[in-house]
């Protein structure tokens, strides 16, 4: 009777006396037949393989009448009919190997089989989708997470009464069943959960070392009246300082203490708000545990420290503090400067780079030799077009070095190192070894001093694209800048490819902004020498809820952006003066940054004052 329906387990020799049955949509392909749930052992597969004409009857008593050593009494049933190596009935000249025989279980199950590519596993993720208790207990493996769904792999394709269970955990992702090889399954299943144990633990040891050393400098320095940097309080004060910077889209947090009270400051949109004022000796043990954190010496508080600490924002995402001290009348000030990762590496188009200027850009970081400047004060936004612009170029065919100080956000693709005066290695050493470092594309944190402007001209003449900062108020005064230094004006004219000053205005709230008339006086003053229609209306910032009744909310980039041409190269050797450099530019088109400030106006981005307060008149 059993062998009149094909792929079905006699009811008189079922494995599993305790074997529950439900009627389904076929489990083997017949919708007419039942779907077990049971676990599957040696004389069911023996029974299958015979069915399906894989094995003969003689091979089949063969392996049920070998007698099992005690360890492979452990081995799944696939692991014991592979050990006997038996040729395949259907491929006479292939034999029944592990892998044949759970790709025959596979398509049996109607489960895909599934190979682990341990290069390729996010180990902590896939623990975390289940315990190791309920994995073990179930045996079953999480082997990817996809965005709509989890792949759960099991070497017992028709048990699944897990699942159920598990997919309420994971809701709203859903499970998608795999068979797995069961050697791949015992080992990954230990294997995983160990290196992620490991890890954390490690974790967690290494950061109770860090805390109680610096509970120890504290109490070396020895004051029962002022609050414990560890203490809870403290540790709730920091993560309260740090969420709130982080809901606000505050780009610097200012910890400054005064005499009797201390004061955190936000900066937002370029502007300081004072969010709280706090007691002085709370403010010096906050301080103190954000030091801590950071790894820095938390008794020395007569030196400026600089030093760093990883944090995750509230959206889930590991965002870097870089964070810097300094002595003051009243106590250590400290300053972090939040580098959002949604923010410094954005695309052009968030940047505010718009059609020919885009366009000329990428042409110009398309050179394979030269100098590229990016100019502007401090908090410009130079590093996130810098590091836009070097993540677009960091293919897997070309080698980008950086050399920066501090490094502002570690980023994999490319090979970032980090200045450091107490063992002499400046901008200009560090471009010297980059230099032996077979690189397509060096970045210079900033250009300073004659040593490193130096050293980069001869890596542009060497074959390298450089891409550097300086700091200068427009786009032609860079290159007098660079003369200053010492550079000889014909190696300027021989290696600069162009230069883009910046500067970043804060947006208009979209939903407060209203129209206004315009102020004649302030738009000639804004736009002197310049054909320039004279916008019929104008907006003023309001303020409302949204942007914390500033009447802004979020910045955009204004550029001047001047490429380099033979006729400037020309001017530039025969040490033209700064005003030959600004007639022969503005006679190539290029426009000053209070020209791109007046177009942002007209588009009713940002307002007239607010160009005025940050872009150079002259």
């Amino acid at each position: 009777m059993a062998a009149a329906i094909p792929n079905r387990a006699p009811a008189a020799k079922r494995p599993n006396p305790a074997a529950e049955f439900c009627y389904s949509e076929g489990m083997f392909g017949d919708s007419t037949i039942m779907t077990f749930n049971f676990e599957i052992d040696t004389s069911w597969c023996l029974e299958q393989l015979q069915k399906d004409g894989r094995i003969t009857e003689r091979d089949k008593m063969l392996i049920q009448t070998t007698h099992r050593q005690r360890e492979q009494l452990k081995w799944h049933p696939l692991q014991w009919i592979a050990n006997f190596n038996l040729p395949d009935q259907s491929h006479l000249q292939t034999a029944l190997t592990l892998n044949r025989l759970c790709q025959w279980l596979s398509e049996k199950s109607q489960l895909p089989f599934y190979i682990i590519d341990p290069l390729k596993a996010d180990v902590q993720a896939l623990t975390n989708v289940m315990s190791q208790e309920f994995a073990m207990r179930n045996k079953i493996l999480a082997v990817e997470i996809q965005n709509d769904h989890v792949l759960i792999a099991t070497d017992q394709p028709f048990k699944s009464e897990w699942a159920a269970n598990l997919e309420r955990t994971l809701s709203p992702r859903k499970i998608q069943r795999v068979l797995l090889n069961p050697e791949q399954l015992q080992r990954y299943l230990v294997e995983y959960y160990q290196v992620s144990r490991a890890v954390n633990s490690s974790q967690k040891s290494s950061a109770y070392d860090r805390e109680n050393k610096g509970v120890e400098a504290l109490l070396q320095l020895g004051d029962s009246q002022n609050p414990d940097a560890n203490d809870q309080h403290i540790v709730k004060l920091v993560d309260w300082v740090l969420q709130f910077a982080f809901e606000q889209g505050a780009s610097d947090i200012h910890l400054e203490p005064r005499k009797d009270k201390g004061k955190v400051r936000f900066r937002i949109d370029g502007v300081l708000h004072t969010i709280y004022n706090m007691p002085a000796n709370t403010l010096t043990a906050v301080i103190s545990r954000i030091k801590i954190l950071g790894r820095m010496n938390v008794a020395e508080k007569r030196k400026p420290q600089d030093g760093r600490l990883k944090t995750r924002t509230p959206k889930g995402q590991e965002t870097e503090l870089r964070l810097s001290t300094l002595p003051t009348a009243f106590g250590e000030k400290l300053v972090m400067r939040i580098f959002d990762p949604e923010v410094l590496v954005r695309s052009f188009q968030q940047l505010g780079f718009e059609g020919h200027l885009l366009q000329s850009w990428q042409q110009l970081t398309q050179h394979s030799h030269g100098i590229i400047l990016v100019t502007g004060p401090t908090g410009s936004g130079k590093t996130t077009t810098l590091y836009s612009s070097l993540k677009q170029l960091a293919t897997e065919q070309v080698n980008v070095c950086t050399i920066e100080d501090p490094i502002e956000m570690l980023e994999p693709s490319f090979n970032q190192m980090q200045v450091n005066p107490n063992i002499e290695l400046g901008f200009a050493d560090g471009v010297r070894a980059l230099m032996r470092q077979d690189p397509d594309i060096i970045m210079v944190g900033e250009i300073r001093d004659h040593d490193t402007a130096n050293m980069a001209i001869q890596a542009a003449l060497t074959g390298h694209l450089v891409l550097s900062t300086l700091h200068t108020n427009d786009a032609p005064s860079s290159l007098t800048r660079l003369h200053d230094l010492g550079v000889q004006p014909f190696l300027t004219a021989a290696t600069i490819l162009g230069v883009l000053a910046q500067r970043l205005v804060r947006r208009l709230c979209p939903l407060c902004k209203q129209e206004t008339a315009i102020n004649e006086q302030e738009w000639e003053h804004l736009t002197f020498d310049y054909m320039m229609d004279m916008p019929t209306t104008m907006y003023k910032a309001v303020g409302c809820e949204a942007c914390r009744h500033t009447g802004y909310k979020g910045r955009v980039g204004i550029y001047e952006f001047m490429p380099v041409s033979l006729e400037l190269k020309s001017i530039i050797s025969a040490h033209g003066t700064l005003n030959d450099l600004k007639a022969q530019s503005k006679k190539e088109g290029v426009e000053p940054l209070r020209i791109a400030g007046a177009r942002k106006v007209i588009e009713g981005a940002t307002t007239l004052e607010e160009v005025l307060r940050v872009v150079p008149l002259s």
